[in-house]
């Protein structure tokens, strides 16, 4: 019998498979086709030669951890302990299973806040723990009169994602306040912060959990190099938590992956010192406008985006079909590959939205707009 038994080929691959079929260009899957910057890849280059593989510690190479610890001071003027508070993951993915099977016990409830990325429930699920899915509001920010109905003295985790995939919405003051609130009313709540997306916000820069002090010890916090440098196949992430709840997360991890690939470690430990983080967010909002100035000659509506390098538009009115279905159409008939959102909601909640990933070079979205403007 299945532990997992409702959950099947993923919408990413569903698409993906078709863009490869119909031969469409691809804005479905969150990831760049541009080349990484050669400095990293001729550090990668030099390192194959040199005696870098072989094992790391379990937690992570020493030199990159405190590199780590140096980089949230830098951009969140937080102290955290490299040895004690900071761990290297096999990707994100790896970071938030971890976390959840460490931290999450049997009959334990965590909220989930719909729209939300496919790798949250079945790490709570395969805990025989319960995900409660909450939906966030129409303009995807949170409900939280909705949300403190859902909460409860049963209640182990909620889990945020800020900036949020799939929407692009970035949390405001009020929301941490009214999470500072929920915290304080039960002692027993943890926080799982997916920050994958940091350093990829606009006009304003995203508030991370590494600047509420009143969080930090009933948090953690996951990151991304692989969303940051532009190298998502290297699957290399991090988490940032308090030592104790630590502890739990490394008992976990040393029996998934033990340790992480030791050159990316090592490559990366490296290009870190190369690389200014705001600079990210100035490359991926110049990819932002570009695509947007583009898709405003369509039919489409655009939501605001305001970090990540996915947009999301309403197709209301150009179809009444299901989202799941006119993306499937975009593909045979127009050759285009998005992401339905309804995907992202437990209940399949379909509002006639799509989403477009973005960071992908000009020729490819001059050539997807192209077809989108015979929709």
């Amino acid at each position: 019998m299945s532990k997992l038994p409702h959950i099947g080929t993923s919408i990413f691959t569903v698409m993906s498979q078709m863009a490869t079929e119909y031969n469409a260009i691809n804005l479905s899957q969150g990831f760049p086709n541009f080349p990484v910057n050669e400095r990293l890849t001729s550090i990668l280059a030099r390192l194959t030669k040199e005696n870098v593989h072989q094992y790391t510690p379990m937690s992570g190479l020493p030199s990159l951890l405190d590199k780590i610890a140096t980089l949230t001071f830098q951009s969140y003027k937080r102290t955290v302990a490299p040895k004690k508070e900071i761990l290297i993951t096999a990707g994100a993915t790896e970071g938030i299973f971890a976390t959840i099977q460490s931290l999450v016990n049997a009959n334990d409830e965590v909220i989930i806040l719909d729209p939300s990325y496919d790798c949250y429930e079945a790490p709570i699920l395969l805990s025989n723990a319960k995900p409660i899915r909450v939906s966030l509001n129409i303009d995807f920010t949170p409900n939280w009169e909705i949300i403190n109905e859902a909460i409860n003295e049963k209640t182990k985790l909620i889990i945020i994602n800020n900036p949020h995939n799939p929407s692009g919405k970035t949390w405001t003051e009020i929301d941490f306040l009214q999470l500072e609130k929920l915290v304080s009313v039960y002692p027993n709540l943890l926080v799982l912060s997916d920050e994958v997306y940091e350093y990829i916000t606009f006009e304003q820069k995203h508030i991370s959990i590494n600047q509420r002090p009143k969080l930090l010890e009933k948090s953690i916090i996951i990151s991304s190099f692989g969303k940051s440098f532009h190298i998502t196949g290297w699957k290399i992430g991090y988490v940032i938590a308090p030592g104790n709840l630590m502890t739990e997360i490394k008992k976990v991890h040393q029996f998934l992956v033990f340790s992480v690939s030791s050159i990316a470690q090592h490559a990366i430990n490296e290009y870190i010192d190369m690389v200014d983080v705001n600079e990210i967010g100035k490359f991926y909002q110049q990819k932002r406008d570009f695509f947007q100035n583009l898709i405003k000659e369509t039919k489409l509506k655009l939501y605001p985006c305001e970090g990540t390098y996915f947009q999301v538009a309403s197709y209301a009115s150009i179809s009444d079909e299901n989202d799941v279905d006119f993306t499937k159409r975009l593909i045979t008939q127009f050759g285009v590959a998005t992401i339905p959102i309804s995907t992202f909601y437990i209940n399949g909640e379909d509002n006639k939205c799509i989403r477009f990933c973005f960071a992908k070079d000009d020729e490819t979205l001059i050539k997807a707009v192209e077809r989108l403007n015979k929709l």
